[in-house]
């Protein structure tokens, strides 16, 4: 009679071990090749520098270009914001500055663009009667990031007065 044992094979287990020592393996390998390389060779060690100062410059020239396209957004949006204007009635004023903060603070928490959460904060600065006062509070409350975009757009504007009087004295400045 036949007996029914399965193959002796090698099982998974074994061939998952195997294969995972043949990759470490490989990976130290060619870790060894490359530190030998990069010791002994003056060419592949200049290679590497010149390949590692190109892309720090690429990088350098990314940043530059995103930070001078966020600056040309902070003045479009500003401009857009004032070309639409503010209330002027003390009730709709108040309405409009509490809806502009409850979105900018939603958008803070929600992950959305930076820019337009301090456009939010920026348009309840705009109706608020003390923008000094109100720029300590949000100095306490809002991110950093958003904070850091909130004080272009304010440099931006020149209409919004934050210069200090002698009553705001401990307050920080915004620049």
């Amino acid at each position: 009679m036949a007996s029914t044992t399965p193959s002796s094979g090698p099982s998974y287990t074994t061939v998952a071990v195997a294969a995972t020592t043949l990759v470490a393996t490989g990976c130290i390998a060619y870790a060894l090749y490359f530190d030998h390389r990069r010791r002994t060779d003056a060419t592949f060690r200049r290679s590497l520098k010149k390949e590692h100062q190109k892309i720090h410059r690429t990088l350098e020239e990314e940043a530059k270009a995103s930070q001078s396209a966020q600056k040309e957004k902070i003045k479009r949006v500003v401009e857009e914001a004032n070309e639409e204007g503010f209330p002027k009635d003390p009730e709709e004023t108040e309405g409009y500055f509490m809806q502009e903060v409850a979105r900018g603070e939603g958008m803070c928490t929600d992950g959305s663009d930076p820019v337009d959460a301090a456009l939010c904060f920026y348009r309840a600065l705009k109706v608020y009667p003390q923008p000094r006062e109100l720029i300590s509070i949000y100095d306490k409350t809002v991110p950093k990031p958003i904070l850091d975009i909130l004080a272009e757009m304010i440099a931006v504007d020149p209409e919004i007065n934050v210069s200090g009087s002698s009553s705001d004295a401990g307050h920080p400045t915004v620049e």
